[in-house]
């Protein structure tokens, strides 16, 4: 992991993870550092806050014009179109290393490399993308909007955790992004807690009487819990699509436990 002096400036670190989590075309009005980009897991719940808040958008608007399905379908791909399927890719790869590597740790990381998408991948985005889908038509409008503007954000706070647990597996020239994250420091860490937490404890104020809390803020955190234990047998490191699968599963793990009570 990076361990350098960091000297970019806050608002670079910040450009960086929005460009990096992101596909908007936020190159043509700032070019952070290079260096700004080791840093963007401790911005990524506020990535999180846009594609969240995106997802809201899109799913309350349309359920005044469409079924709660279709409205939950075209939420799904507002995200894919906001983030080019960053993480889905990463999915993909886990799933497809895992289930695939036999337990070897060196080709379980070249299956994840590798471009192409295996059985194991296709089933795991079919699946996932089903359960998800379904998840949200499930819930009112209200409630589906504002699940997804907070989970998205609580399970990135998450997910970053990989980084402050273990070493990269692989070197930075094996990359696939060419960057290895930095090692969180406490502030970095406070400010990503705030970013993750803040929308959760609102949105649990407002659906006090509506959802468990204690499910909600916890069985995500048994989930990641989980899949750190898994990689870390495994790989004993993480990768970038270890991040990203793992947070696909905290943040549906997160809007099943809010869509409980509905359910």
């Amino acid at each position: 992991m990076e361990t350098s002096i960091d000297t970019t400036r806050w608002y670079d670190r910040i450009w960086a993870a929005l460009m990096f989590f992101t596909r908007l075309p936020l190159w043509r009005l700032h070019q952070p550092p290079q260096q700004a980009y080791a840093t963007v897991v401790e911005h990524w719940p506020l990535a999180g806050w846009l594609t969240g808040g995106a997802m809201a958008a899109v799913v309350y608007g349309a359920s005044l014009m469409f079924t709660p399905l279709v409205a939950a379908i075209l939420a799904v791909a507002t995200r894919l179109l906001l983030t080019g399927a960053l993480h889905e890719d990463g999915l993909a790869d886990f799933v497809d290393g895992f289930g695939g590597g036999a337990g070897d740790r060196q080709r379980t990381l070249d299956i994840m490399k590798d471009s192409h998408i295996g059985t194991y991948g296709v089933l795991a985005l079919v699946v996932y993308t089903l359960l998800l889908t379904a998840t949200l038509a499930a819930m009112a409008p209200r409630q589906a909007a504002m699940a997804v503007a907070v989970a998205d954000p609580y399970a990135k706070m998450l997910a970053a955790q990989l980084v402050m647990m273990m070493p990269y597996a692989r070197s930075q020239q094996q990359a696939k992004a060419k960057t290895v994250y930095r090692r969180m420091s406490t502030p970095a860490t406070i400010s990503l807690a705030v970013q993750g937490l803040l929308p959760m404890a609102v949105f649990l104020y407002l659906f006090r009487q509506e959802v468990d809390w204690q499910i909600v803020v916890f069985a995500p955190c048994l989930v990641m819990y989980f899949l750190y234990r898994l990689i870390y047998s495994r790989l004993k490191g993480y990768t970038g699509d270890c991040c990203g699968a793992v947070f696909l599963l905290v943040e549906l793990t997160t809007l099943m436990a809010i869509a409980l009570h509905t359910l």
